[in-house]
């Protein structure tokens, strides 16, 4: 408790509100109006994007076409194909938005996620070298998208998060409104990981649709319309020191298995609405 305790009197510390990233964002209308989006897959290419792969791939190359747009039930849509470990992000930095997607699963699943649950992973606030993570992502928050785990917190290569849990066992927390604040980090005893509360995801194969909400410090991680989980105080450690970790630029996993995604798109907020906090 009494780290928990300095954790907020430390780590809160300059975290405070951040001005959208991108000037023209439809900012009013970022309160349940169908306003004021921003593309981030415009449905032709996947400019705009980077793409990682694990070494010795690296930076922007993609040998076995990982990443790549595709016609599905008469769209294109971006395919993740898992064969090799990496990610696509966003060349520009965002903070304050209000970001939504359309996922669902493929067949195809490589290497040691054969035969297990289908894995990938919408990771944010994402910063620094590539392949911090795994040698494979950048620092960051990640909004887990596996199967019957979506909306799962994990904390990437030094990401860290306040959460209201409940310890389940040893190793276990899971997110409840009416818990106690847990500092999640890889250093400390509740590790880097808290499970979401509920299931809202869809039996495989259908479209499933995810909303990431950030403003300040504060993310809250929605599928299907259900709120998964809410995390305060956003942050970043270095060597034991902790520091604001509220923009960045967005990821998308590939990580051994085949999925799909459509409809990615961006608006900036001002806030996080209320009924998603309640």
């Amino acid at each position: 408790m009494l780290r928990l305790i300095c954790f907020f009197l430390l780590g809160g510390v300059g975290l405070g509100v951040v001005a959208p990233a991108e000037k023209g964002w439809g900012v009013a209308a970022a309160r349940g109006s169908e306003k004021g989006w921003t593309p981030l897959f415009d449905g032709r290419d996947l400019k705009g994007w980077d793409v990682y792969l694990k070494e010795p791939i690296g930076l922007n190359r993609d040998p076995h076409h990982v990443f790549k747009v595709v016609k599905d039930g008469g769209e294109n849509v971006i395919r993740i194909s898992g064969e090799d470990v990496g990610a696509i992000s966003t060349k520009k930095e965002y903070a304050d938005y209000h970001l939504r997607l359309l996922f669902r699963w493929g067949s195809l699943s490589w290497g040691n996620k054969k035969g297990k649950k289908k894995d990938s992973g919408l990771l944010y606030h994402s910063v620094g070298p590539y392949g911090a993570d795994y040698g494979a992502w950048m620092r960051s928050q990640e909004f887990q998208i596996q199967e019957g785990d979506c909306g799962d917190y994990w904390g990437c290569a030094g990401g860290m998060a306040a959460i209201p849990a409940v310890r389940k066992n040893d190793s276990d927390y899971v997110y409840d409104p009416a818990g106690p604040l847990f500092s999640f980090r890889a250093d400390d005893k509740p590790g880097r990981h808290c499970i979401k509360r509920g299931d809202a995801e869809k039996a495989s194969g259908e479209w499933n649709q995810l909303d990431l909400y950030c403003h300040g410090d504060t993310s809250v991680h929605v599928v299907n319309g259900v709120v998964m989980m809410v995390l305060y105080r956003n942050a970043q450690v270095d060597s034991g020191s902790v520091r604001p970790l509220t923009r960045g630029k967005i990821q998308l996993q590939s990580e051994g298995a085949e999925v799909f995604y459509k409809e990615v798109r961006i608006r900036g907020i001002d806030g996080i609405p209320g009924e998603l906090l309640r």
